[in-house]
């Protein structure tokens, strides 16, 4: 299994609750681009309109600039297929307040593509702060059991 593209910043600025697994519709041009790497999780997040999930913001580039089609949008609303149970689970975590669905990880599983999908609450400052601290802590360790 290889992973695409992660999306670090979730994990600082959120708390993780629930994870799933999503497949995605591309067009092949996309698919292409994804496997080199051309794509961004950067700033995405999932919406449910419908009884349909879209992956909102995420960008993925040209894979060939030449060879794509003029009418093109790399931060277009791409669909996400998941089952009629996740979609519902989906569909009432996003309209609890403070919850929202954002994606981790592009990865594939055999020829498909897949994204990672998180049920997620926003952290505040200090756990941020707490987070930071943990990650040095952790790091100053690891450094002092390596020199011994």
């Amino acid at each position: 299994m290889t992973t695409y593209v992660n999306n670090k910043k979730v994990r600082f600025n959120y708390e993780i609750l629930e994870t799933f697994e999503a497949g995605l519709v591309l067009f092949g041009y996309e698919a292409k681009a994804v496997r080199k790497g051309k794509a961004s999780l950067q700033g995405a997040h999932i919406i449910v309109r419908g009884r349909e999930a879209y992956l909102v913001s995420a960008t993925i580039s040209h894979y060939q600039e030449k060879n794509t089609p003029t009418d093109y949008e790399p931060e277009r609303p791409r669909k996400l297929l998941l089952s009629r149970k996740e979609l519902d689970v989906l569909e009432v975590k996003e309209a609890q307040r403070g919850l929202t669905v954002v994606p981790l990880r592009l990865y594939n599983a055999g020829r498909n593509i897949k994204l990672e999908i998180a049920v997620a609450r926003g952290k505040k400052k200090h756990d941020k702060r707490e987070s930071l601290k943990a990650r040095d802590t952790k790091r100053d360790i690891e450094r002092t059991l390596k020199n011994q």
